[in-house]
């Protein structure tokens, strides 16, 4: 057997840790009304009320007045243009902090945690220990889930030190996407059955790689000869979609990493960033980069999606498409395999794929690489995280679900060359909720989003702990990889 050691840190929800955002408090009567009773206030009324409200909240944000000005800003345009040049300071700071409310990201629970190595390693040398970021699913009102990151540096000894918490969080700025790929948007709306005449159209005009605004630009030129064509809507309304779906966002640089939370922000996204699963992707020339693939939940279907980045302050986010993208587990390979990029994934809830493509963001087909074959993996089976790179192989932690609805964690090892070939395969599970885990939001599940390699031979699992909180655990990389060689002898393959 193999020897698991469940470190004692455990991640919890921190109900106080807030964002504050936009409240639209209804419709523009109502907002109206709200902003009409704020003008009347006498000016020494204002300042007593802006007063009270800073004192109660100014230590729960680190600049609630900027917070406060944007969201006056959002609703300036129902004051009309005489009335607002006059207004002081201060009560467009009032007026904002009205429309104004704070949401708890983590109030729910806080699961599903991957892990990295940190791009910057300054501080901590190599004899000492790595620096690792672990990314979490964070759930709040209204089951909504967020990104959040935490901190920690590993020993040599493989103790872990986990950097403090700020009581801030930030949500980053959001810009469209500065390099759109015109082939990308094509094919994409193709896919989703865009009137292709009105598509060619609009992308005739638009060169290779364009700016949103320039696709704006040339959208409302069409849409002054076809705004009442049904076609044209339809056309037109798919363009944004995919062009709200397609971002950049960017975090203070002088942020803490657990500052940072990526909110739900486009309408693919509105109930959710599920299950981010974070890879150290090495390209051809040795430039590393990071990527993450998660689910988009909009209330009604999900849509996978990649995020990109190099320093976890500038984020860029693309959907994915195409035939085969179109379930979850989906996770990224750390390197091209032949040329070509390789993702594993679930397809239909019972079984794991992967699938290859000479571009990152589509994906059209994929091969079964593995059904349910025992017991504790009948009901359900598919990835926990990019694949390892070890000498034997690629190492992928898989999830079973079995009886009483369990989630446990596997293993297999996959050829390096060709992935699609499995070299062994564990017949019991690697990891099991012990006692001290089976309570939670979902009981009985054990989960993980990615691991890493440490000192050479230690696996870094983190862990969700049925739906609620984080775990993390350690285990021998030549124990799980002597294990599956042993399997592997045992079921006879090749």
């Amino acid at each position: 057997m193999v020897k698991v050691k469940r470190l004692r840190h455990t991640f919890h929800l921190d109900t106080s840790r807030v964002i504050a955002r936009f409240f639209p408090a209804g419709n523009d009567e109502k907002k109206k009304r709200i902003i009409y009773q704020l003008l009347e206030l006498s000016n020494p009324k204002c300042e007593r009320e802006l007063k009270s409200i800073m004192d109660d909240f100014k230590e729960r944000h680190r600049d609630i007045e900027t917070i406060f000005r944007e969201n006056f800003d959002k609703i300036s345009y129902l004051i009309p243009e005489n009335e607002r040049s006059v207004l002081s300071t201060n009560r467009k700071l009032l007026i904002g902090a009205y429309f104004t409310h704070e949401y708890s990201i983590e109030s729910a629970a806080l699961f599903n945690p991957s892990i990295v190595r940190y791009p910057d390693q300054k501080f901590v040398s190599p004899a000492d220990g790595t620096r690792y970021i672990i990314s979490l699913r964070a759930v709040g009102e209204g089951h909504i889930s967020s990104i959040v990151f935490r901190m920690g540096v590993f020993d040599k000894n493989n103790h872990f030190y986990m950097s403090p918490v700020s009581p801030f969080v930030y949500t980053p700025e959001r810009t469209p996407s500065a390099n759109c790929e015109r082939e990308k948007y094509v094919e994409e709306l193709r896919f989703f059955h865009a009137d292709e005449e009105l598509t060619n159209r609009v992308f005739d005009q638009i060169p290779e790689t364009f700016t949103f605004h320039q696709l704006n630009k040339t959208v409302s030129e069409i849409d002054q000869e076809l705004a009442n064509t049904p076609e044209w809507h339809e056309t037109k309304e798919l363009i944004y979609w995919i062009a709200d779906s397609n971002y950049e966002i960017t975090f203070p640089e002088d942020s803490f990493v657990s500052e940072r939370v990526i909110f739900p922000v486009s309408s693919r996204e509105s109930n959710g960033i599920e299950d981010a699963r974070f890879v150290e992707f090495r390209d051809d020339t040795g430039q590393r980069k990071y990527y993450a693939t998660y689910t988009a939940y909009n209330g009604r279907r999900i849509l996978p999606m990649l995020l990109e980045t190099k320093d976890f302050v500038r984020f860029k986010m693309r959907t994915m498409y195409g035939e085969s993208a179109h379930d979850k587990d989906m996770a990224l390979f750390p390197r091209k395999i032949n040329g070509k990029y390789f993702m594993v994934s679930r397809q239909g809830g019972q079984f794991i794929s992967i699938m290859e493509s000479d571009k990152i963001t589509r994906w059209r087909e994929d091969r079964v690489l593995a059904t349910p074959e025992y017991p504790w993996e009948f009901v359900q089976m598919g990835g926990n995280g990019s694949p390892i790179e070890t000498e034997y192989g690629w190492l992928l932690l898989t999830h079973g679900v079995g009886h009483m609805r369990r989630y446990v964690i596997g293993a297999m090892l996959l050829d390096l060359d060709d992935p699609y070939t499995i070299i062994a395969r564990l017949s019991e599970p690697l990891i099991v909720p012990d006692d001290s885990e089976r309570e939670g939001y979902v009981p009985n599940v054990v989960y993980s989003c990615g691991s890493v390699v440490h000192n050479g031979d230690t696996l870094i699992i983190p862990y969700g702990i049925s739906d609620s909180s984080s775990g993390i655990i350690t285990v021998s990389l030549n124990e799980v990889i002597t294990r599956l060689l042993r399997e592997k002898k045992a079921q006879g393959r090749k």
